[in-house]
């Protein structure tokens, strides 16, 4: 039996949810839409969302559970939006944001020049990278790609990292 899943979803007020078929869709600061997956159903009632299991049996109770937790995220990233923070350590590792394109100099022969979604807004102050928009997923995949240019090492610890990343630090050689 599925806790999560069965928890209703409250919509705050300025977000309107949208059930149609097999589609869920939310409206507030932005649209977002997604497909209902198979065993679950959604119905709206009272200002709250709820998510109904079509079956009795482990892929519909975990079907349930995702299909409630992806709606709420929906709802939060329409009111409130996501953001994550990267910061760029290295002496000059830098990165410069013109129209839709990030250009990262991370210590390589050439420039990386990143194309940013279009759904997504990159803001960059001094050596930080603050990646925002309504979507959790693509919010985190442009974050990760862009860690993935260059990830932290672990001897100086130089690369992009997370604004909350722990890097643990190796000693390095000693010698004698």
């Amino acid at each position: 039996m599925s806790r999560i899943g069965n928890k209703p979803i409250d919509v705050p007020s300025g977000v309107k949810v949208s059930v149609d078929g097999a589609e869920v869709k939310v409206e507030g600061k932005s649209t977002l839409a997604m497909p209902l997956p198979p065993y679950v159903s959604v119905e709206m009632k009272d200002g709250k969302v709820l998510v109904h299991q079509a079956a009795e049996n482990r892929q519909a109770s975990a079907m349930q559970g995702l299909t409630r937790s992806l709606i709420n995220n929906m709802i939060i990233g329409v009111s409130q939006g996501f953001k994550k923070e990267l910061q760029i350590v290295g002496v000059g590792y830098k990165a410069t944001l013109a129209g839709s394109k990030l250009t990262l100099a991370l210590g390589y022969s050439h420039p990386i020049v990143y194309e940013v979604p279009k759904e997504i807004k990159l803001t960059i102050a001094e050596n930080k990278i603050l990646v925002e928009g309504c979507d959790k997923q693509l919010v985190g995949e442009v974050a990760a790609q862009i860690r993935r240019f260059r990830p932290p090492e672990p001897y100086k610890g130089k690369g992009i990292r997370y604004v909350d990343e722990r890097i643990i630090l190796k000693e390095g050689k000693s010698v004698g």
